[in-house]
């Protein structure tokens, strides 16, 4: 995991221009938006993290309240093998205009974000040294959180968050030190928090190179 997460320092990422000189920060959000389902923000922890560029609003994000658990994944790269597939494991609002690791621009509304691994086909390589990751699904779609859908169709409806042929993604992984906080890692903002009683880091800023 040392080796792991040496790697991912090293990664070159680069940020379009006018994220590179932003200025985020984190501060406190409210309850979950009331126009989730019901069950979805049941599910939720009761307030959220609220991320701010240079003053404005960009993001709002809720976890889940626990951490789902399944049987435990044996593929390689997994930093998180015991969460299942198509997992719900946050809620995301984007204030205006967001963008997901790829780059692709991710309009404004809410999203689920559920887990998933990045498949080992080739077309992936070098975009980050963990396989875990979070696909986007536009909340007005998704409203069941004890939903486990396949590789497949997860990423058939993340596709509608992009607006394009490839799933909106955010890059996840569990964060080896436990701390908790937000900050500028490299040419990343990354958010560490608790998912039940593991830490996890996820990249909210930040798009990758390859």
């Amino acid at each position: 995991m040392k080796a792991m997460r040496h790697l991912r320092l090293c990664l070159p990422f680069a940020l379009c221009s006018a994220a590179a000189f932003a200025q985020y920060k984190a501060e406190p959000a409210g309850a979950p938006p009331s126009d989730l389902a019901p069950a979805v923000v049941k599910a939720l922890q009761t307030s959220g993290t609220k991320i701010t560029n240079n003053g404005a609003p960009y993001c709002e994000i809720w976890f889940r309240a626990d951490k789902p658990a399944g049987p435990k994944s044996t593929e390689d790269a997994v930093t998180l093998p015991n969460i299942p597939q198509g997992a719900l494991l946050a809620v995301i609002r984007f204030n205006g205009k967001g963008s997901d690791r790829r780059g692709q621009a991710i309009k404004p509304g809410i999203y689920t974000l559920r887990y998933s691994l990045m498949p080992v086909n080739g077309d992936h390589q070098g975009a980050a040294p963990q396989r875990d990751f979070l696909l986007m699904v536009p909340a007005a779609d998704d409203k069941d959180p004890s939903a486990l859908p396949s590789f497949e169709a997860l990423a058939d409806m993340s596709k509608k968050a992009a607006g394009t042929n490839h799933p909106a993604v955010m890059s996840l992984w569990k964060a080896d030190d436990g701390k908790t906080g937000f900050s500028q890692q490299g040419d990343d903002w990354v958010l560490q928090t608790k998912l039940g009683d593991t830490a996890i880091a996820l990249i909210l800023i930040g798009v990758a190179a390859g």
